[in-house]
């Protein structure tokens, strides 16, 4: 039985609410027997310090990318580890992490690579939900192993690649660098914090338009209100709905959180992430780079 979405009035103006949920929501869902609850998250050590009852933890970094090659789980891997994790292929996936979801979006993007139906974000994710005072254990999670069948990656809808990103500067289509305004200009070669994530050269591909993933928040690591968002994206940027749009940051994990808004909230049929993003692009012999200040 399909597990209803949820019908809080303050998620009904985005383009697919049914992609959110809110924590009164889970709070109440817990226990349903087809809502598996996924915390993936940058600090991967933070699970173990509390985590939503029920809860199971993926790990971003070595469950859901290939070890080998720069690229994800095949359809196989893929399968093993939703089995082992007791998610089924008709589980309702509610994923919710640290910072401002960021890593948990990228882990709803790589699922959604593998056409997962029933993918949900929890808004606010960790942090609205500890700041609510609601319960985290450090019980250990286990969940019966389920059946899940092998399903081909299907990388072409939402994931982008270097040659896509050199047709889209040649053709000038829309392209979005979600990183730091000092990563973008050139000045920083990392995140702050980070330097060990840098790139050889500096700055951002041309024709890009900056716009730091976390302008879509709030403070309590919800989502801005529909309309705030269509002022940043289709105001300020002057995205349109038929764009073809890519977007990018370091390695593609601020991006997805910029694809969940374009995609799922804001209803944009033809958002791509491009994973390989700076840490390719900045590294990438011959590649065209600008430098200096967005034009937004």
């Amino acid at each position: 039985m399909p597990v209803p979405s949820d019908p809080a009035p303050e998620l009904a103006a985005y383009a697919h609410p049914e992609r959110l949920v809110t924590t009164e929501w889970l709070a109440e869902h817990l226990d349903d027997a087809g809502v598996v609850i996924v915390e993936s998250d940058e600090d991967v050590l933070l699970y173990d310090t509390g985590h939503i009852p029920g809860a199971i933890k993926v790990d971003w970094h070595t469950e859901l990318n290939d070890q080998v090659t720069r690229d994800y789980l095949d359809g196989e891997a893929f399968a093993r580890l939703c089995r082992a994790k007791g998610i089924g292929r008709d589980s309702t996936v509610v994923f919710y992490g640290d910072n401002f979801n960021w890593w948990a979006t990228y882990a709803l993007w790589v699922f959604s690579l593998f056409g997962h139906p029933d993918v949900r974000l929890l808004n606010g994710g960790r942090a609205k939900w500890q700041a609510e005072g609601r319960p985290l254990t450090r019980d250990a999670s286990s969940r019966p192993a389920a059946e899940y069948p092998v399903v081909n990656r299907n990388d072409a809808p939402i994931r982008a690649f270097r040659d896509q990103v050199m047709g889209h500067i040649a053709a000038g289509r829309p392209l979005v660098d979600v990183r730091s305004p000092g990563e973008y200009t050139g000045e920083l070669l990392h995140m702050p914090d980070y330097p060990q994530e840098g790139a050889l050269r500096g700055g951002h591909i041309p024709g890009a338009v900056n716009k730091p993933w976390k302008q879509a928040a709030q403070d309590d690591g919800s989502f801005k209100p529909a309309d705030d968002l269509r002022k940043i994206y289709a105001d300020e940027l002057g995205l349109e709905t038929g764009d073809d749009i890519i977007a990018y940051c370091r390695i593609g994990e601020r991006s997805s959180h910029t694809w969940f808004v374009l995609t799922h909230l804001l209803g944009y049929p033809q958002v791509r992430n491009y994973d390989g993003s700076w840490t390719e692009w900045g590294n990438l012999v011959r590649a065209p780079v600008a430098k200096g200040s967005s034009p937004t």
